[in-house]
């Protein structure tokens, strides 16, 4: 058994420069890409900045704000940003503490996969492939069933905000 500590008494200052407030420590880290915990306590701020990869932020605690390019938005426990290969992206908190963990991708987009699960094809589009529903592995067309294509959207910012918030606390909630 493999464990990867992480948490308080772990992490060490993190971010390109001028970052400030933010701990984190690398979880796992391949030529597939990595997984790290960051913690950010209040008025931290993770500085605009780019990467080759795409990025997934998903705050597991607290809350704060993150920006991709031009615009910012509050983000939640529970909610999961992409920062986009190339794009400049930031996060930060202001009367907060927030806890995320980052998964940076690295390699060619391989989207044609989408939807590959084991055991199951869900919501792909790529008509060509399909999955033996007993072991999970590719079967030839029409010897298999495909999900629907599906299409998502984000909730409405306005949709996620909790009734009664104070917007004068500083708090993203």
């Amino acid at each position: 058994m493999d464990i990867r500590r992480f948490g308080p008494g772990h992490r060490r200052p993190e971010g390109p420069p001028g970052t400030h407030g933010v701990t984190g420590r690398v979880i796992h880290q391949d030529a597939r890409g990595s997984i790290a915990e960051l913690a950010f306590g209040p008025r931290a701020a993770l500085v605009p900045h780019a990467s080759p990869n795409t990025i997934y932020f998903v705050v597991v605690s607290g809350g704060g704000f993150a920006q991709v390019g031009a615009e910012k938005a509050a983000v939640n426990h529970g909610e999961a940003v992409v920062w986009p290969a190339g794009e400049p992206h930031a996060a930060w908190t202001e009367g907060t503490e927030m806890r995320a963990i980052v998964v940076e991708l690295t390699g060619e987009d391989d989207s044609w996969a989408r939807g590959l699960l084991a055991g199951g094809l869900v919501a792909s589009g790529v008509a060509e492939i399909e999955l033996d529903p007993g072991g999970g592995e590719p079967v030839p067309p029409g010897r298999g069933a495909l999900a629907p294509s599906g299409r998502g959207a984000l909730a409405p910012p306005e949709s996620r905000i909790p009734a009664g918030r104070d917007e004068a606390s500083g708090e993203p909630w």
